[in-house]
């Protein structure tokens, strides 16, 4: 076997200019699907961070039906204490979650005592949000970014259209469960600036105002957002939230509970499927070009070397040697250009991370582009490269093992 690598190497080097166009275009192939699939990744990894970081979190649960109505924000489908009792035992159980943050979600009437408008609100427990969602601070434009009670955190677009700033004094009208209304006073604590997806331009004030402004004897959960301790870990820590979940029946034997993925409520997910849908096509590409280019030069190399084949085959080489000194010489191609293409695909993202490249992502602006290479990526890349090596070898080594010593030493 040894010598059959000696043979096939010092073939490729016999012809160096085909040889080296072919692992160049392989190379370049290689090179391009790590950076462009590193930056993709980089991009939808951070597209999923400001959504879910900044706003929804990984995994929400909700009172079974609620989901179908919420854009109507009903009250009435919230979680009571005792069920809310049984989720946090549960999560506090699950080693995968990292944190979890209650919620109580309610539409009401925004005035600065001048202009009136509608506004979403979440009514938080600052400690347990901030670390459910702890890009929401962050979010703050201009004020403070902690929250207490007796204030009110309100939406950049809002503000400027009202034209409210820090340190005002406005007034929310909501109706409560039963149809009652009810005001209250805050003091504007921060603006935020918005953020793209369902909740981006949300306020925020403390639960017990919440409980408070809405006249509840008792909370009545609208959601709980959960955190994971690994991100990589929810389709699988989601399937058991799940299965847990539905194990909760009301007395007609009925879920009380429903648990949904930010994937589930956010429209931003198509677009993550689709920067994968186009990941994978570049695959496709990387897959043609180098089943094109190698199959070229094997078949080139096997008409280019039909009295050699012959004076092998002549000497009693048996078929499946020749066989296999032309899929060898395919394998040190495919070889060739996956080392090449890693290396060079690697310092090309290394030089992109140190450029500093910046890119706005909604009203995000400044977000820092930090493409990444995942091990499994590298491999699975390197794999396909060298497995569509050998094969796209295999035609032109099964033509050269099949060829007839006396046909092929009277070629010309």
């Amino acid at each position: 076997m040894t010598n059959i690598f000696k043979i096939a190497f010092r073939n490729l080097l016999r012809y160096r200019r085909r040889t080296l166009l072919t692992a160049t275009l392989v190379t370049l192939g290689v090179v391009f699907v790590l950076v462009f699939t590193s930056v993709s990744g980089s991009f939808k990894q951070m597209m999923i961070s400001q959504i879910t970081d900044s706003m929804m979190g990984h995994l929400q649960i909700h009172r079974k039906g609620y989901v179908a109505a919420i854009d109507t924000l009903p009250l009435n489908l919230g979680i009571k204490q005792p069920g809310y009792a049984k989720l946090e035992a549960l999560l506090q159980q699950e080693h995968g979650v990292a944190a979890y943050s209650p919620r109580i979600k309610f539409g009401g009437m925004f005035s600065n005592f001048m202009e009136t408008t509608n506004i979403r609100l979440n009514g938080i427990i600052p400690e347990k949000e901030f670390a459910v969602v702890p890009f929401l601070p962050e979010r703050v434009s201009s004020g403070v970014k902690t929250l207490k009670q007796g204030e009110i955190m309100v939406p950049e677009l809002l503000a400027r259209g009202m034209n409210v700033k820090v340190g005002d004094t406005v007034v929310i009208v909501a109706t409560n469960q039963s149809g009652s209304v009810n005001g209250k006073q805050f003091l504007v604590s921060a603006v935020l600036e918005s953020a793209s997806g369902p909740g981006g331009r949300d306020g925020y004030l403390h639960f017990d105002d919440a409980v408070e402004l809405l006249r509840m004897e008792q909370p009545e959960i609208s959601e709980v957002a959960i955190r994971l301790k690994k991100f990589g870990a929810l389709p699988k820590l989601e399937n058991k939230l799940r299965s847990q979940l539905e194990a909760q029946k009301n007395p007609k034997g009925k879920p009380v509970f429903e648990l949904h993925s930010w994937e589930a409520l956010s429209p931003f997910a198509r677009i993550a499927k689709m920067l994968d849908l186009m990941t994978l096509f570049i695959k496709i590409m990387l897959v043609s070009i180098v089943l094109i280019s190698i199959m070229n030069v094997m078949m080139m190399a096997v008409f280019e070397r039909v009295r050699e084949i012959g004076t092998i085959a002549a000497i009693g080489t048996p078929p499946a040697t020749i066989r296999s000194l032309f899929l060898v010489e395919g394998l040190c191609l495919g070889l060739f250009g996956a080392v090449a293409g890693t290396v060079l695909g690697s310092l090309i993202i290394l030089i992109i991370n140190l450029s500093n490249i910046t890119f706005s992502f909604g009203q995000q602006t400044g977000l820092l582009l930090k493409a990444y290479l995942e091990p499994g990526d590298i491999l699975m890349v390197s794999v396909i490269v060298v497995v569509v090596s050998v094969l796209a070898t295999l035609q032109p080594a099964i033509k050269a093992s099949r060829m007839q010593p006396v046909d092929a030493l009277r070629h010309v």
